[in-house]
């Protein structure tokens, strides 16, 4: 991975530090069917902790309630985990932002394996205006942490006061001024898709700026 690029990418530790949950931690997509196929797995792993159990308990029936306890709590906390990543995964705001950390992430990946083929020794592939990629690719970063961290705010405060207007501000108007001739080319597609995803963001933060208004 090349100097200019190295550190962009958000990674899942980030993603926990600055919004308090990961990715792992929603249901991708939100949508009854994948509640409904992730419970049917839990119920699942509860039968087989329960059989797990069972068999415990009759090979060593003197310490029934050790093994009782253990598998209760195993129980409890497969339960309290979907209950927790159903309640997250309602949250439309968090499971938006996710998608567009991903997306981003993916620009990142493209550019990295753009670079590995052109120093295969495929000239043709070069990026040619690559400051300005590096350049959209920074400004979005920085308006996805400061998206990641005002949904934590709102969803952990919910009498949350109005803090100074420049939260919610976006670099999507800097972004518009990269302007690249050809958006046929290489760089072209790639900050067209930059650009695109940056609008997301500011969608983004739009709603999360009517609902802070609303409350």
């Amino acid at each position: 991975m090349r100097a200019d690029i190295q550190g962009l990418e958000i990674t899942v530790g980030e993603l926990k530090h600055l919004c308090g949950a990961g990715p792992d931690r929603v249901y991708r997509p939100a949508s009854a069917t994948k509640f409904a196929h992730e419970a049917l797995k839990t119920v699942g792993l509860i039968v087989l902790v329960l059989i797990s159990c069972w068999l415990l308990v009759a090979i060593f029936p003197r310490a029934y309630l050790v093994w009782l306890a253990l598998h209760l709590a195993a129980i409890a906390g497969l339960i309290f985990e979907d209950a927790w990543k159903i309640w997250c995964s309602q949250n439309k705001h968090l499971v938006n932002l996710f998608d567009d950390v991903d997306r981003y992430n993916g620009i990142i990946r493209a550019v990295e394996i753009n670079d590995k083929i052109e120093d295969a020794g495929n000239a043709f592939v070069k990026i040619g205006d690559r400051s300005k990629v590096i350049q959209a690719l920074k400004l979005i970063r920085e308006d996805l942490v400061r998206a990641l961290k005002t949904e934590r705010i709102l969803r952990e405060n919910k009498k949350f006061v109005a803090t100074n207007s420049e939260l919610f501000a976006n670099n999507l108007t800097t972004l518009n001024a990269l302007q690249i001739s050809d958006r046929a080319t290489e760089q072209g597609r790639l900050l067209n898709e930059a650009l695109q995803l940056a609008v997301g963001v500011q969608a983004e933060m739009k709603k999360l700026q009517d609902r802070n208004t609303a409350h």
